[in-house]
């Protein structure tokens, strides 16, 4: 049996890292010292504990319990579940444990849900995916979702020392585990328990027998297994990434911008950073920097020319340019602000002398009949209203303090105070 599974607890005290729902006095403690289960959704990445505090529980109450890993489960595995309500071992009603849920499909959950309301079913679902993309809403609101965190260095290097403890008591193999070892192993494995006991098992029984042999930083290094890193590129984790990363932009934080991109490289995804990249030149950078936008899309099209791993080159420079570049988002609150209008005010008519009167009849009708050509007046400019009435007094552009954009609004003033 894998040591992971071996060391795997037995009860709610030796589970290492989530001491903000099963710690003394926090929610799930409490609830089960109240003897009351609700229906639960855990969330959070592989290897936090999830499945393990799932069972811990289904051993404390006295309910018929299923299991089923809604990977490979199908809809008639569910509907047994379902037919054994009622039965002579189920009176005290069934706890049904669905590990990965997110990979039942929307008719799947809906099978169970008439249960759950009914309380002949109490549900405890798994899944490393967001539950608010990845769960059917009516089964989310019937349940409460609690969030585990990726495990610290200090959980796992707890977690490891009680294995290394179990090893030694188990196993013929004469070894000495360094600190560094540990700290190295905690770092490989970036807050996933089971990959680090994995990794430990590796470690340790890759030595050859009858030797003493001294486990440090090095012998660990020297193992081929790459460091994990959370980047699926279509897992909920991405698209933290993704945010984070133009956060950081935003915030002119140029060595955590680097450090994101280097993380979203590592995941694969080259469209998504390129999209992004385009997103933020206009967004955050906008009129603060207008050549950005065209600099930024140079570097975009020579990364999807080279692709990966050289892709990173001109990455990286758009990357460094957007995050020291002068910030205004003023064109993206200006666009915004007009679109909220159209759903939220009544808006009238195009001006009549702005309409189209390159027609027959339109002169008749009074289109374009006031429109005042600007080329033909001082700066290209004359003053004449286009927003239609509803909107005469709106302002949806504030420029901002920057020195594109003192330039156009100085401009903007001096060709209106030179129309008069």
């Amino acid at each position: 049996m894998p040591l992971a599974n071996r060391l795997r607890p037995k009860d709610l005290s030796e589970i290492v890292g989530q001491d903000h729902i099963i710690g003394e006095g926090k929610l799930l403690n409490n609830m089960l010292k109240n003897n009351f289960l609700p229906n639960l959704i855990f969330y959070g990445p592989p290897g936090t504990g999830k499945t393990t505090v799932a069972e811990i529980i289904a051993k404390e109450v006295k309910k018929k319990i299923y299991k089923l890993n809604a990977t490979t489960s199908s809809t008639s595995e569910i509907k047994k579940v379902i037919e054994s309500i009622g039965g002579l071992d189920s009176q005290n009603g069934i706890l049904l444990c669905i590990d990965e849920i997110h990979n039942f499909n929307k008719k799947q959950q809906q099978t169970i849900l008439e249960f759950i309301e009914t309380g002949d079913i109490t549900l405890i679902a798994c899944t490393t995916e967001n539950p608010y993309h990845n769960v059917f809403k009516a089964i989310l609101s019937r349940s409460t979702i609690l969030e585990f965190k990726q495990i610290d260095s200090d959980g796992i290097r707890k977690g490891l020392e009680n294995a290394v403890k179990k090893i030694k008591e188990d196993s013929y193999i004469d070894f000495e585990l360094e600190k560094s070892a540990i700290d190295e192993i905690s770092f490989r494995t970036n807050g996933d328990m089971r990959s680090a006991l994995n990794l430990l098992e590796v470690s340790i029984y890759s030595i050859n027998s009858g030797e003493k042999v001294k486990i440090d930083e090095d012998y660990i290094k020297n193992i081929p297994v790459s460091t994990i890193m959370n980047s699926d590129a279509s897992g909920d984790v991405h698209y933290d990434l993704l945010s984070a990363f133009q956060k950081s932009i935003r915030g002119s934080d140029i060595d955590a911008s680097i450090h994101y991109l280097a993380r979203l490289v590592h995941s694969g995804d080259l469209l998504s950073i390129c999209r992004r990249l385009m997103v933020i030149a206009s967004e955050d950078v906008g009129l603060a920097y207008p050549m950005a936008i065209s600099i930024v899309k140079s570097c975009v099209d020579a990364a999807r020319e080279l692709g990966f791993p050289e892709a990173r080159i001109p990455l990286a420079q758009a990357v460094v340019l957007l995050a020291g570049a002068p910030k205004s988002n003023s064109s993206y609150m200006a666009i915004n602000n007009a679109l909220r209008d159209l759903d939220e005010i009544e808006i009238s008519d195009v001006p009549l002398h702005l309409k189209d009167a390159h027609y027959r009849g339109a002169s008749d009708m009074g289109r374009g009949v006031e429109y005042k050509y600007p080329h033909d007046y001082k700066n290209s400019f004359y003053d004449q209203e286009y927003l239609p009435d509803s909107l005469r007094e709106k302002k949806y552009y504030m420029p901002k303090d920057n020195k594109f954009e003192k330039a156009i609004d100085e401009y903007m003033k001096k060709i209106r105070r030179e129309s008069k």
